[in-house]
């Protein structure tokens, strides 16, 4: 895998934000908050850690990523197309009728694990494939990305626990922490906190991180795989709808599409560094 510099990697995350919001004006719909906020914690891993093999998809060894929140898959569907898992002009068929690129995670798309987007399955897929590894011997990684909304999923916790009681060190979570979920913010809806406690609670190695760091990003991952015995979360602290003024933060950029207005803005915001 080619080393990059942390400021190759900030420049592809500009990329990325751009495909992001040109799909999403296109598609006329779309989930622009949280796919934003997860940019650098997937270009980090595709870029820098996760071993994968676009020209064969399939590959035995390949580590694995599952997108839990599967309502943001713009950002994975960016970085796929990024990284030569399908042509980059692909993307604008999103959310088209008869293009695989559908507005959940769809595992028709080459280097997408599995069909996501009832919040709360992701870990408990990851925690699978990690089962699924260990007996057959190899030592495949398998990170999930979830998002702060589908904490209040009791199915998370179960699977959390499991992942402990089975030491499934493979297993690596990422928690994409950008406080606001659907119709507003997380501690209004269900107060996480203490977030980080209850995941060490239930036996969990926790790495806390500024989730738009690649540096910081990139040690979190090298420090879960240096763990042996237990799962590791990298809880990353980010903004929803990071780069863009006017959707940082906001609950009503958690499912809506820019206008070709808010989209010219946009760019321009990105292009020049807001992030």
């Amino acid at each position: 895998m080619t080393v990059l510099s942390v400021g190759e990697l900030k420049n592809i995350c500009r990329q990325v934000r751009r495909d992001i919001l040109i799909m999403l004006e296109k598609a006329g719909s779309g989930h622009p908050g949280g796919s934003l906020s997860a940019v650098e914690i997937l270009v980090t891993l595709y870029w820098a850690r996760l071993r994968h093999d676009p020209l064969n998809p399939r590959w035995p060894d390949r580590d694995r990523f599952i997108l839990s929140k599967g309502h943001c898959c713009p950002v994975l569907y960016t970085i796929l197309a990024h990284r030569g898992f399908f042509p980059r002009e692909e993307l604008m068929t999103f959310r088209r009728l008869n293009s695989r690129l559908q507005g959940h995670v769809y595992r028709g798309v080459p280097g997408v694990e599995a069909s996501t987007g009832s919040l709360g399955h992701g870990l408990s897929i990851a925690n699978g494939m990690a089962l699924a590894a260990r007996l057959s011997g190899r030592k495949n990684r398998v990170y999930c990305l979830m998002g702060d909304g589908e904490m209040g999923e009791g199915s998370i916790w179960e699977a959390a626990m499991a992942a402990s009681f089975r030491k499934l060190s493979g297993v690596c979570g990422i928690l994409d922490r950008n406080q606001v979920q659907q119709d507003a913010e997380t501690r209004l809806i269900k107060d996480l906190e203490p977030l980080a406690d209850k995941w060490r609670a239930c036996g969990w190695n926790v790495v806390e991180v500024n989730g738009h760091d690649c540096g910081e990003l990139l040690a979190a991952y090298d420090a879960a795989a240096g763990v042996a015995d237990r799962p590791t979360l990298v809880l990353a602290h980010t903004v929803k709808g990071k780069g863009v003024s006017f959707m940082e933060g906001k609950p009503e950029w958690h499912g809506k599409a820019p206008n070709k207005q808010e989209l010219e803005k946009a760019l321009q915001e990105v292009d020049r560094g807001w992030v």
